[in-house]
């Protein structure tokens, strides 16, 4: 088993697990969906193609800066009759910055990492007026898991957040990961799960996820000062005149 990693920063993101044309929102995290497209895209494949492969992959995302969440509006007009259409929200994740990773065979997870390296549709992160502003690729990781690979990975959010606590040598970021196979526990349940990207008949399943928090080295952090040590040297008290 393999471990990709990928980078997610961009000024502007958007992962909506539901949404309605009038109000689309966004999760605070990146969905299994939303990263699970952007792979497949990668990868070419057409949206009526199987999924069952990468939906097998556990999914795990850390949250590395959280950003500021902003509300759109917008406003269209029908395509036929030229009808202006009610004014509809948008919601986005501004400033964000988070690790995504997949874990798999090591064979699907080869594909994968060329394909991010050379991606036959342009990745976007959650819709496509949010471009990433870094390169996705963070590598494979070998030899270790889902959970290991996130807890080690450095810290990458952009170097004006991390000076912004320079004061502190290291940072606890939060981990959202699929549970372990056979697994029955599980804190929450998110309905991102793909099950078809199909535009005719889109379906999600239900996927139980756990989180837990991870410390992270800040390398922007100041350097800890050294109290000055003062030379004393008691014998010349203890001598006789």
């Amino acid at each position: 088993m393999s471990v990709l990693v990928l980078l997610l920063a961009a000024p502007l993101q958007s992962w909506g697990a539901s949404a309605r044309f009038a109000r689309r929102t966004t999760e605070p995290v990146p969905t299994k969906s939303g990263v699970l497209g952007l792979l497949a895209a990668a990868q070419g494949r057409e949206r009526s193609a199987d999924l069952s492969d990468l939906a097998s992959l556990r999914f795990g995302v850390r949250v590395d800066q959280t950003g500021t969440r902003v509300r759109d509006y917008q406003t269209a007009k029908h395509a036929d009759s030229g009808k202006s259409m009610p004014v509809s929200e948008r919601f986005y994740l501004a400033d964000s910055v988070f690790v995504a990773a997949v874990e798999g065979d090591d064979t699907l997870i080869g594909d994968l990492h060329a394909a991010v390296r050379a991606p036959v549709f342009l990745p976007y992160l959650g819709r496509r007026s949010c471009p990433p502003a870094r390169p996705l690729d963070l590598g494979i990781r070998s030899g270790t898991d889902l959970r290991q690979a996130l807890r080690t990975e450095p810290w990458h959010a952009a170097e004006w957040y991390q000076r912004r606590h320079r004061d502190q040598q290291r940072i606890d970021l939060q981990l959202f990961l699929d549970t372990e196979p056979g697994s029955t526990t599980a804190e929450d349940s998110l309905r991102d799960q793909p099950l078809s990207f199909d535009p005719r008949h889109r379906r999600h399943g239900l996927r139980a996820v756990r989180s837990e928090t991870v410390s992270v080295a800040n390398p922007q952090a100041r350097k800890p000062r050294r109290a000055a040590v003062l030379h004393h040297d008691p014998m010349p008290l203890l001598e006789g005149d």
